[in-house]
């Protein structure tokens, strides 16, 4: 059996993330994000944009989170992997 590409086993593994959203979400939502720091801001003249940034182990938490943001009706601006984890 082949060894899975460094790619691959990358996304296995902890990484740090930076998610955007358009709209607002408290703070007190972090618990049921993954634990990221949730950080919202109000462009003048614009709509809240809230940004998310902290480690998730794996893919599956990635998708999870980005499940609970569709949950919430927040469109996605940007998700980005910053750089692995511990």
């Amino acid at each position: 059996m082949s060894q899975p590409s460094e790619t691959r086993r990358a996304f296995d593994r902890p990484a740090i993330y930076t998610i955007a959203v358009q709209g607002a979400i408290g703070e007190d939502w972090s618990d049921r994000l993954g634990g990221m720091t949730i950080t919202a801001i109000i462009p003048e003249g614009g709509s809240p944009i809230t940004t998310l940034v902290g480690e998730l182990r794996d893919q599956a938490s990635l998708s999870g989170v980005l499940d609970t943001l569709y949950e919430l009706h927040l469109p996605v601006i940007s998700v980005q992997r910053l750089a692995g984890g511990a």
